[in-house]
């Protein structure tokens, strides 16, 4: 990637693509939404900038897809919401037509976004996943994302009330299942370092 502006980044626009955001779009709030596309767009910059070699539609499904176990429609009381999460993705895979290993790999990537750490070499698209979002939550790594393309990604999709929202959605998370991702997340300070995100509130 020669430059590092909104119009370099890799965006792919298929059929799959806009019915994942389509599904996002009816069943996320705003603010979920946002993060959710924002999430594809860190991650697609920090791969082209570091020259990482990703699968551009199946990351933006997994990317779009990676918070809807969040939401009502699709929360699990018996497992954590990225998992409830994959398993939509797994399910909106095989309405898409896609084969079985590539419905896999859509489910493995939102499930493993929660991980403390995805090695590169053993899953490209969920290493950069991973960093995305821990950019857009709490600014972990925003460093590798160029100041003019932070700007330009914050005016296209702004954050909205995104940090009130999903401390609710985290916190709510956590009580109802203890032993969650989420838990361990409220119980480290989640709700501060978003707080303290440098991206805003």
């Amino acid at each position: 990637m020669t430059s590092a502006g909104f119009d370099d980044l890799l965006i792919p626009d298929t059929p799959v693509c806009r019915g994942a955001l389509e599904v996002a779009t009816t069943y996320e709030t705003p603010s979920l939404l946002n993060h959710s596309v924002r999430s594809y767009l860190w991650a697609a910059a920090y791969g082209q900038i570091n020259g990482i070699g990703f699968d551009a539609e199946l990351l933006y499904v997994a990317a779009v897809l990676h918070d809807i176990g969040l939401v009502a429609e699709f929360d699990s009381h018996t497992v954590p919401f990225e998992e409830a999460g994959g398993h939509v993705a797994w399910v909106f895979g095989a309405g898409a037509g896609w084969p079985v290993e590539r419905r896999v790999r859509a489910s493995e990537i939102v499930v493993r976004h929660m991980w403390p750490e995805v090695p590169v070499e053993q899953d490209p698209e969920g290493h950069l996943l991973e960093l995305a979002t821990g950019i857009d939550i709490s600014g972990r790594g925003l460093q590798g994302i160029p100041p003019g393309l932070r700007a330009e990604v914050l005016e296209r999709y702004p954050r909205l009330d995104l940090a009130e929202e999903f401390t609710a959605r985290f916190r709510d998370q956590a009580a109802r299942k203890p032993g969650s991702t989420a838990a361990v997340a409220v119980a480290g300070g989640v709700a501060e370092r978003i707080r303290r995100n440098p991206l805003g509130a």
